[in-house]
């Protein structure tokens, strides 16, 4: 069995660092696989030029804000032409682990406006047709991912996750599913589940070989 959804379905999975967003995205890619859907796991920032110069940033010093704004939109934009925009075209779910939200919550706790942030990018961005929001407590989520990582992530100042938290918490889209990160992996993943059950329903197709 092979299911396709014509015009494809994009999932954006965001939250600050050590909320579980990339353990979350990979399971729902595991599950939605093993279901019959073509899926594109992906993420931002990407593997791309403008992507490491943004990872890179993180450990060794950030980009002035309008520099960083910069090289976002420019990752961005190289991600959604080369593999969002084909994975929906091909009829696939595509599955990104961060998106423009996170450009909005990021950018702005650094004093742009989220407004204007959530403007420029869904000029040139589609729309997800489900949003993750993954909450979680900007002193747990700091101790999470400096226990993983072992370095100090200079995006996630505790003063920076408080603000970024907040305008997280501001976002109001129709298609938004707001989970908690203290929730188990496996839990979020099925509310995830039964949220995109209700995207799709209607527009997946079984296109046996």
């Amino acid at each position: 069995m092979k299911l396709i959804v014509p015009g494809g379905l994009l999932l954006a999975i965001e939250g600050v660092d050590g909320s579980g967003k990339s353990t979350l995205a990979r399971l729902l890619a595991e599950k939605l696989e093993q279901r019959g859907y073509a899926v594109v796991l992906t993420r931002e920032p990407t593997d791309g030029p403008w992507g490491r110069q943004l990872r890179d940033s993180a450990t060794q010093g950030r980009l002035a804000p309008k520099d960083e704004l910069n090289a976002f939109l420019k990752d961005r934009e190289e991600h959604v032409r080369d593999v969002i925009r084909p994975g929906l075209a091909a009829g696939k779910v595509v599955i990104t682990d961060r998106y423009y939200f996170s450009t909005v919550a990021y950018q702005g706790a650094r004093g742009m406006d989220p407004k204007e942030l959530l403007r420029m990018n869904e000029a040139f961005c589609p729309e997800p047709h489900l949003l993750v929001i993954v909450d979680l407590d900007p002193a747990v989520a700091r101790a999470r991912a400096g226990k993983r990582s072992g370095t100090t992530d200079q995006f996630e100042t505790t003063a920076q996750l408080v603000r970024t938290r907040e305008i997280f918490a501001a976002i109001q889209k129709p298609y938004l599913l707001r989970l908690e990160g203290t929730a188990t992996p496996e839990g979020n993943r099925d509310a995830v589940l039964s949220a995109f059950k209700s995207a799709a329903a209607g527009r997946t197709i079984d296109q046996r070989d």
